[in-house]
């Protein structure tokens, strides 16, 4: 009896085998993958994600279809703008189709006549990117320079209503305490809420920085005075003053009183007999962490000659 069923099973099995190596005519489906999108077109979210064939193939082709849905990609630049929507009619639709089907699988007729795609004309434009950073430093220590963004700006590609609307992209909060050494971290942007149909071409930046000691300095600058009257000998008390500068060490090396110009300007009054003038610092060194003069004020006396 045994032998009996062993005997049935093995004659429906090479039937079975049999019958799958005929060719069959039935249907499947293909997943779509849409590729090659010109810079001009974005795809939206309304595309159609499968599309059914009518194949001729042999029974072991379809199951394999069967069982591993494939994937069918489409060429994208080859659409046609047509009454308002971009589509790819039957006849290159299929030729592309059968391109990437095998060489003894058939394709008979597809579901549709044409396939639409979800396109839309996209913008381009360039962005800034701001850091956002609150970075606290050790006592005597300065961010030496500008703070580095790289990228400091990125693409943005999108519908012109949309992107319109931004004028700067932020990095999420970065938290930096007790520092006293050059930093660099990445950091994530933030991208604007409602901007379903825009992309960004990076998602996070690098935000560094150099960190130096610095020292103080005190210069003895004399004081410039301006559009004192004609005919006058002007005598200002004191006629300098005590500048502090605070930078590098190596840049205070660098520095000298001749960098610094302080003025005491005598329009400022506009007439009124006041004898006492604010000063002005008019000039000084580049790349300094700050500069505060001791006095902001001083008096003159104007001597008839």
């Amino acid at each position: 009896m045994k032998v009996f069923s062993l005997f049935l099973l093995c004659s429906s099995l090479a039937w079975f085998i049999s019958n799958l190596s005929e060719p069959y005519e039935s249907r499947a489906y293909f997943n779509l993958n849409y590729r090659n999108l010109p810079d001009s077109l974005l795809l939206g979210n309304h595309s159609e994600e499968q599309i059914e064939a009518k194949l001729r193939a042999s029974g072991f082709q379809f199951l394999f279809y069967n069982f591993f849905k494939q994937r069918m990609d489409i060429d994208v630049s080859k659409v046609a703008y047509q009454n308002g929507r971009y589509v790819l009619d039957e006849a290159p639709l299929k030729r592309q189709m059968e391109q990437q089907l095998s060489q003894n699988v058939s394709l008979i007729e597809l579901d549709r006549r044409q396939l639409a795609v979800d396109l839309y004309q996209v913008d381009t434009k360039k962005i800034p990117v701001e850091a956002k950073l609150n970075l606290r430093l050790q006592q005597n220590y300065i961010l030496d320079g500008k703070l580095r963004i790289s990228p400091d700006s990125i693409q943005v590609k999108g519908p012109k209503n949309e992107i319109d609307t931004i004028r700067a992209i932020k990095t999420m909060a970065i938290q930096l305490a007790n520092v006293n050494s050059d930093f660099s971290n990445d950091a994530a942007l933030v991208f604007p809420k409602g901007l379903d149909n825009t992309i960004f071409s990076v998602s996070q930046v690098k935000v560094s920085g150099k960190v130096s000691k610095f020292s103080e300095k005190v210069f003895e600058v004399p004081i410039k005075g301006l559009n004192f009257p004609e005919g006058y000998q002007v005598k200002i008390f004191p006629n300098s003053v005590t500048v502090l500068c605070k930078a590098t060490l190596d840049r205070l090396k660098e520095i000298s009183a001749t960098d610094f110009e302080i003025v005491a300007d005598y329009a400022q009054l506009n007439g009124s007999a006041n004898s006492t003038l604010f000063l002005e610092l008019s000039r000084k060194p580049e790349n300094v962490y700050d500069v505060r003069m001791e006095e902001n004020t001083v008096n003159f006396v104007l001597e008839q000659q």
